[in-house]
């Protein structure tokens, strides 16, 4: 069983540093700083992400399920991707389940602090994860030219 993701004070500073830190290209593990229109106020919200690259292509994975800068991203459809001096314009589009699975087993075996969020463990096998991907939203990014 996964266990929950609770917003508190720390976790949103720890966030708002990480993101920080991902827009100077500091931050470990390819942490960078994603930044998309509020979908009520339109407001521009910053979030730390873990990009992954599968077969070629880009993804952004959600391990703590449909939080608020996922409803975000869903709504805006498109984001700015910071790292250091790469800031791009992308356009993401949510995976369905089947597809979204092999990424997100991808996503955990590689980024071991999300594994107690996710209800499979990174042995799990790909159909394992395409019985919980709906809980754990997956995007493939694509620049904005």
């Amino acid at each position: 069983m996964a266990g929950t993701y609770k917003t508190t004070p720390l976790r949103r500073r720890i966030d708002a540093i990480m993101a920080a830190l991902g827009r100077r290209g500091m931050a470990p593990g390819g942490i960078s700083s994603l930044t998309v229109a509020g979908r009520r106020t339109g407001e521009s919200r910053t979030v730390p992400v873990t990009p992954v690259v599968v077969d070629g292509r880009r993804y952004l994975v959600a391990p703590y399920g449909p939080v608020g800068g996922v409803q975000n991203l869903r709504a805006a459809g498109e984001a700015t991707l910071q790292r250091g001096s790469r800031n791009e314009r992308i356009r993401a589009e949510e995976l369905a389940p089947d597809a979204a699975a092999p990424v997100l087993k991808h996503y955990v075996q590689q980024i071991p602090i999300v594994r107690p969020h996710v209800a499979a463990a990174p042995d799990a096998s790909v159909a394992e994860f395409a019985a919980i991907a709906r809980d754990h939203p997956v995007f493939a990014i694509t620049p904005i030219s």
